[in-house]
């Protein structure tokens, strides 16, 4: 099976999770395999905010609880070199990469640190921008992490549709989901992105001009109201228009 045969059949186990907890528990199911145990989902609360507030701004979460408690007691959020990398870029990324991108402090150093003491030594993370503006970072981590390219990919977009199903879920958006319509070839340059097409390639194999691929991605991702390539995959396949 290939790898976008199975990024299908993930999600289509997402999709019928129905509570939370149930795509948390599927979720790491998958992730898993690849070294991912643990996740954290939710929205930045603002500088300053009190501690036992905080907590209020998780989505999704099957951390270790000593951890939990240590990063909300000691304000880590503020200084995790992993959190000021999503807010600069809207791509998913390893934690690795992180640590290499910025310039390392003795607060960040300690986030890191102490998270090893937890087997959470990498992982994969990404932010999601909601429709109604909300940024929600998402963070996968483990103690081994081993992803080649393609599981990379696999792995962002079953996670980035996991966290879209919660925020469903969370606000019972299942029911009352806006009506998008893609064009035909808006619809055939997505099917071809989600395969990890280029722009260049989907021209080719489409018989139009790269300008006119990108074109139809922007309208897609737009119209499906996405920040980045692998959230409009995402939206798309669960809109049902890609299969």
């Amino acid at each position: 099976m290939g790898h976008f045969d199975r990024t299908l059949e993930f999600i289509d186990q997402l999709q019928h999770a129905n509570t939370a907890a149930a795509v948390c528990e599927k979720l790491l199911g998958i992730t898993s395999e690849f070294g991912l145990t643990a996740l954290m989902a939710g929205t930045v609360p603002q500088p300053g905010t009190p501690r036992g507030q905080q907590k209020d701004h998780v989505l999704l979460c099957e951390w270790p609880g000593e951890w939990l408690e240590r990063y909300v007691a000691r304000n880590y959020v503020d200084h995790d070199p992993v959190v000021s990398h999503m807010k600069q870029l809207q791509a998913p990324f390893q934690w690795r990469e992180a640590s290499q991108g910025i310039r390392i402090d003795k607060s960040s150093g300690e986030v890191m640190g102490d998270a090893g003491e937890f087997k959470l030594r990498d992982g994969l993370a990404f932010p999601l921008i909601t429709l109604d503006g909300q940024i929600v970072m998402v963070s996968l981590g483990g103690e081994a992490v081993e992803l080649s390219g393609a599981e990379f990919g696999l792995v962002s977009l079953v996670a980035t549709y996991a966290i879209g199903r919660a925020m469903q879920i969370h606000t019972m958006a299942a029911k009352t989901i806006d009506h998008v319509e893609l064009t035909p070839r808006e619809r055939e340059c997505m099917q071809w992105a989600a395969v990890g097409k280029s722009e260049w390639e989907i021209s080719q194999i489409l018989g139009i001009s790269e300008h006119t691929s990108e074109k139809h991605l922007l309208n897609a991702k737009s119209k499906l109201g996405a920040v980045n390539r692998v959230q409009a995959v995402a939206e798309a396949i669960r809109r049902g228009y890609i299969s």
